[in-house]
Parts: structure tokens; sequence; C-alpha cells
């Protein structure tokens, strides 16, 4: 369980910038994952540049910011009056564009990151279980951000003027709001929270080019189910999408293993895990075609 809530808030990480740009700002970003992955390699950069984890990571978040306002500013400023289909195209080039950009300066040949030292070990969660610090300190960091983004949205001025912006540009632009600039802060803000979601997956899996595009695909799930636009419903679909996830790889296997090889049990039942995740998918919008928390039309 607490795997998949790990799972779970490592998604959310990702889907809560998606969620600014595809949910308020009504932007379809194909590229959000690969803002993930540049939040990856910066990290390994700026981690071996420093030879500290926290002050290399400290240094990617800002540079992952940064990276998102070019991206607004160059690219994604130019397609907020376009159709949806222009949006993809557009950013699916930005997709081969990055992963291209990757290759050249890294090259081809994946790179890890280490757990950082002072989070190398377990810790005891009740007595007799103990669980990595550094999954526990993955939860915690996805716990906070939740947080944070739903004060942020939901409680400040800054939160309205962008819900405001998103719903109606011209009618805030007259009252004095500059939202060219508020947009692409939020744009940078997303960026950066994808930045987050890779430097801290990084070391419980590897930087590697295009690590960003399979997981966007489960970003771009979990903000249908929760409802688009809706902090509380991507928190909420992340924690469930990340308990089909494990709780499936944990136990579908042995439940294969009674009508099938234990090679094939063990092969699909990742495959199954996944299936059920859309399956789910599936089911929400047959009940509530706006998601959990969607507003309804």
């Amino acid at each position: 369980m607490l795997n998949g809530l790990q799972l779970g808030l490592l998604m959310f990480l990702l889907a809560a910038g998606l969620t600014l740009t595809f949910g308020i700002m009504d932007l379809v970003n194909l590229a959000h994952g690969s803002l993930y992955m540049m939040g990856a390699y910066f990290a390994w950069t700026l981690i071996g540049w420093t030879d500290s984890f926290v002050l290399g990571a400290l240094l990617a978040l800002p540079a992952a910011f940064l990276l998102g306002i070019v991206v607004e500013m160059v690219v994604a400023r130019r397609l907020y009056a376009r159709d949806h289909l222009d949006q993809v195209l557009a950013t699916f080039g930005l997709i081969l564009f990055f992963n291209e950009l990757v290759r050249a300066v890294w090259g081809p040949a994946g790179q890890s990151i280490a757990v950082p030292p002072f989070l190398a070990h377990t810790i005891e969660i009740m007595p007799g279980m103990l669980y990595p610090a550094y999954r526990f300190a993955l939860i915690v960091v996805g716990a906070a951000v939740a947080i944070i983004l739903a004060w942020l949205v939901a409680r400040t001025r800054v939160g309205m003027l962008i819900r405001a912006g998103a719903s109606n540009r011209r009618m805030i632009a007259a009252l004095g709001i500059n939202i060219e600039l508020l947009f692409t802060l939020v744009f940078g803000l997303g960026a950066a929270f994808a930045g987050l979601a890779g430097l801290m997956a990084a070391p419980i899996s590897s930087v590697k080019i295009g690590m960003g595009d399979d997981i966007l695909i489960l970003a771009f799930v979990i903000i249908v189910i929760g409802g688009i636009g809706s902090i509380k419903g991507a928190f909420v679909a992340a924690l469930v999408v990340g308990q089909i996830d494990i709780v499936g790889r944990a136990f579908l296997p042995d439940l294969l293993k009674t009508f099938l090889s234990a090679n094939a049990a063990s092969t699909a039942a990742p495959a199954i895990s996944q299936v059920l995740v859309y399956i789910v998918m599936a089911g929400v919008l047959v009940w509530r075609p706006t998601g959990l928390f969607g507003q309804r039309s």
C-alpha cells in the first residue's frame, strides 16, 4: 500500500503541472513529459557538479522553471488561441526536439542518480515495519506539493486570477492584469513541478531519453479521472491509479499462476494492471463524464 501511495504521489507531481497547463490554461501540452525528462537530466548534471543531491536538486528546480518560461514564450504563447489539434502537433514537435537535444548534449546512454546517503536507509513506520527512507521522503514531498498547490489555486489572489484568466482572458486583461505574464509564470510553475517529479523519480528508476513519454499518458488519465482543472481530483485519481498499478503487480502474478505458467503470469500481470487503470477511467467517464471532481456543465 505504501508503494502504491508513493507511486501515486510521484504521478501527482507530474499531473499537478499538467493540471495547471491543460486543466486550467486549456493547453494540450504533450511536451510536459519532456519537461519531466529535462528535470531529471538537469538534476543529474547539477548533482555531479555540486557533489550534493540537495544542492543539485535545489538548482534543478529553477532551471526547469526557466526552461518552462522559455518554452512558453517561444512556443506555447502562440498556441493559446489555436485549437487542440494545433496544440497537439506543436507540442509533439517539442517532444522530438527535446529527445534529440538530450541525445546531442548528454548522449544516447541512460544515466543514474544515486539515492542520497542521508536517505539510503530504512525507517520504522510501525513496530516491525521498515520502509525505504527515500520513498518515504517522496511521499512527504508529494503531499506537501498537493497542499501548497491546492492553497495556491483555491485560496490566493493569484489562483483566482489564473482561474478567471482561463475562463475569460479579455475580461482579466481589461481589469489591468498582465495576463500574458501570469500565464508565463504558471507555465513555468508547471514545468518546475514536472522537473521536481523527474528528479525525484531518477534515483528509483533511471535517467534516459523519452523517460517522460509513458508516464505522461498516465498523467493525462489521472487528470481525466479526477476532472479537468481539479487539483483535488488529480490528487485522488493519482492515489487510485497508484494503488491499482502496485496492487495489480503484487497480487496478480499469484492469481494468474493458478491457470498460467509462472513466466506467463509474471509477464501478463503488469499489462493487466495497466489495462485495469484504463478500465477504471472508462467506468468513471460513463458514470461521470466530467471526472470525479470536474465541474458539471
